[in-house]
């Protein structure tokens, strides 16, 4: 079992329990999933850079990233609808929580100057997005390696219906939120 999920079972539900008084351990929070998406607009007509993106992506999610695709055609940015313009993964179960493991505790503290992640990136309803300005702060990409620095969005969705319940459950996970 992940260490951070047996962390979550042992420590951090029986304590969101007693702070927020569930009467049901069905109401503790948890994570559901974790998406990861990189936004490669610059890519449209090269389509060897997008694969390089999905390479990079699938090696730091540890699962098969996909290409996303443009609904609709905007002719100031040159798109058509069908082009294939970013790349994201979905993360659940196990590999969600190595994955997590991993950005929490080896990732983040490579950034450069970093001071804590914002405590107020909730969107109301419990989830919590994350952007990095480069890829090259997890372990597995090799910097002699990529074409480009890229940056990428992490949505952490969780089953909090507050945005205080999901940042207790995301700082007892051991989050490193910025102090205010």
């Amino acid at each position: 079992m992940p260490r951070l999920k047996t962390k979550y079972l042992e420590e951090v539900a029986p304590a969101l329990m007693q702070k927020f008084q569930y009467k049901s351990t069905m109401q503790i929070p948890k994570i559901e999933k974790i998406v990861i998406s990189v936004g490669a607009g610059d890519c449209k007509e090269n389509q060897k850079a997008l694969d390089a993106i999905i390479k990079d992506i699938s090696a730091i999610a540890g699962q098969k990233a996909v290409a996303t695709v443009a609904r609709k055609s905007v002719a100031n940015f040159k798109l058509r609808e069908g082009m294939r313009i970013g790349v994201k993964v979905t993360l659940r179960q196990d590999k969600m929580w190595e994955f997590l493991d991993r950005l929490l505790n080896v990732a983040l503290p490579r950034v450069r100057d970093f001071r804590g992640i914002n405590p107020d990136a909730f969107d109301g309803r419990g989830n919590y997005s994350l952007g990095l300005k480069e890829q090259i702060i997890f372990p597995e990409i090799d910097y002699d390696k990529i074409e480009k620095l890229r940056g990428m969005n992490i949505a952490i969705c969780t089953t909090a219906k507050t945005d205080e319940e999901a940042r207790e459950l995301l700082s007892l996970m051991g989050a490193p939120f910025a102090r205010a």
